[in-house]
């Protein structure tokens, strides 16, 4: 059990004159964010995350990372684009980093103490540190909400691209894995396991081989070699059910930790499962010919993984998940939404504009999107919702009216205006890092999106502050957002 830490703490002596020489060295993007980030509501929802793990967390166990620290690191994490390693390794050579993140002269902890901590900041804490994020962008007029432009992207989940010969693969090791922990743990000989390594790698590479040809032998080929596979793979799911078997009736007898018994059984009841389902979607596939296989499975360890078609040339084929992006003036990202399935476009843009009324208290007065929402009923209900300017560009042939419409000065700056969501999506993927999520399992993704766009916000606003800051220096009226 861990407690939640604290910096109040004793100053060291022999730091503080060297303390305040470190206090002169200034870094231009993270100085502003320093003070954004002594917000105490931000502070309480981490410190309310942390308390949440034990019902005794807020007052005994071991301290873990201060609230404040936490909060701090995964800014610093998500601004960087760091992986767990060098965040670490980054703030124990900084002395920027550390003054950033309140460490100063105390150590830093592990990769994997930071790991663990920032996993307590679940998917919730997440948005609502992302919706007080948004509603001081709001209280301070740089984002009063009047605009409103919207896209949808793919983010890909930290998978390897699927195919049913690897995913066959990773399920032998996975499940050969845990029955060798049991094995360690019982009586020599009790369970009886055939390491198939070299067998599933050979059989793998065969396949890869034969796929690169179309001739009807290599076909026959191929298919030789996935019947092998299909039944190394069959053979180690019954080894592994009838472990589990026989530890749950109490015929496998343990005279090692039992605690390692019990986590090798958890793993072997969650991917066996899964296995199975690749093995009759590998049968329906190769052997049966059905290439539209309902549910299926594209990784063991990242199954909320889909399969989203978005027409792309370049790629037209990505797996992860589909995430909508709302964006209003200054670049700020106002809402976000990871969603199930492969849904049109069409059907995000209520859900888009209920979210913003909610949040800003009223309906934009410009909203927009891309031909992908285009259609008379979403337009019908955003003026019923109270939006003024609906500027969704219509597919297809166009009416002499249609025409005229999109025509107009207002529908055109509209548009141009709409396209600088593509900027900004291009911003969050390729330098924030949200062209993959790497963080585990569904909640872990919407975690990363999240902390991404939170990341995104808090630079947009410091940037906002700067420009008025030096407005004020030059004499010059500060701007609002139009």
């Amino acid at each position: 059990m861990f407690m939640i830490g604290t910096v109040e703490r004793q100053p060291s002596l022999f730091y503080a004159a060297f303390g305040h020489q470190a206090s002169l060295i200034k870094d231009d993007l993270l100085e502003p964010l320093d003070t954004l980030l002594e917000d105490p509501s931000l502070v309480a929802l981490v410190t309310k995350a942390l308390a949440g793990r034990h019902r005794r967390s807020s007052s005994r166990g071991r301290k873990s990372i201060a609230p404040d620290r936490l909060l701090r690191c995964c800014v610093l994490k998500h601004l960087k684009g760091w992986s767990f390693r060098e965040l670490q390794r980054e703030l124990r050579a900084s002395l920027v980093y550390r003054r950033f993140t309140r460490f100063d002269e105390d150590g830093i902890p592990d990769f994997s103490t930071f790991s663990r901590t920032f996993s307590a900041l679940g998917p919730d804490i997440t948005h609502q540190i992302h919706a007080r994020v948004v509603e001081r962008a709001r209280r301070e007029r740089i984002a009063p909400g009047r605009r409103l432009r919207t896209d949808t992207t793919v983010v890909e989940s930290n998978v390897h691209y699927p195919t049913d010969s690897t995913l066959l693969g990773d399920g032998i090791r996975v499940l050969t894995r845990s029955l060798e922990r049991i094995a360690q743990e019982c009586q020599v000989g009790a369970v009886h396991i055939v390491d198939h390594a070299r067998s599933t790698k050979h059989r793998i590479l065969e396949i890869h081989r034969a796929a690169k040809s179309f001739t009807e032998a290599s076909r026959d080929k191929m298919k030789d070699s996935y019947h092998k596979l299909v039944s190394i793979a069959g053979g180690v799911v019954r080894t592994a059910e009838r472990a589990a078997q026989d530890l749950t009736s109490g015929a496998l007898s343990i005279t090692g930790e039992g605690m390692r018994v019990m986590e090798a059984q958890m793993q072997l009841d969650h991917f066996v499962p899964l296995v199975k389902r690749v093995l009759a979607q590998t049968k329906a596939r190769v052997f049966g010919g059905d290439t539209h296989v309902a549910d299926k499975v594209v990784s063991l360890f990242e199954e909320h993984t889909q399969v989203i078609c978005k027409g792309k040339a370049h790629k037209p084929t990505e797996f992860g998940r589909l995430v909508r992006i709302d964006e209003v003036e200054h670049g700020i990202v106002s809402n976000y939404e990871v969603q199930d399935g492969n849904p049109s476009d069409e059907q995000a843009w209520m859900p888009a504009l209920s979210q913003h009324k909610e949040r800003f208290g009223k309906a934009p007065r410009l909203a927009t999107a891309d031909r992908g929402y285009s259609s008379r009923r979403n337009e019908q209900e955003a003026a019923a919702l109270g939006v003024k300017q609906v500027a969704l560009p219509a597919r297809g042939k166009l009416s002499m009216a249609r025409r005229t419409l999109q025509k107009q000065r207002w529908f055109k700056r509209a548009l141009r205006w709409r396209s600088g969501i593509e900027s900004r999506i291009a911003t969050l993927k390729h330098r924030l890092g949200m062209a993959r999520a790497q963080y585990k399992g569904d909640r872990g993704f919407k975690r990363y999106v999240g902390w991404c766009v939170i990341a995104q916000n808090l630079i947009s606003i410091s940037r906002v502050h700067r420009q008025r800051k030096k407005e004020t220096d030059n004499g010059t009226q500060i701007p609002q957002a139009a």
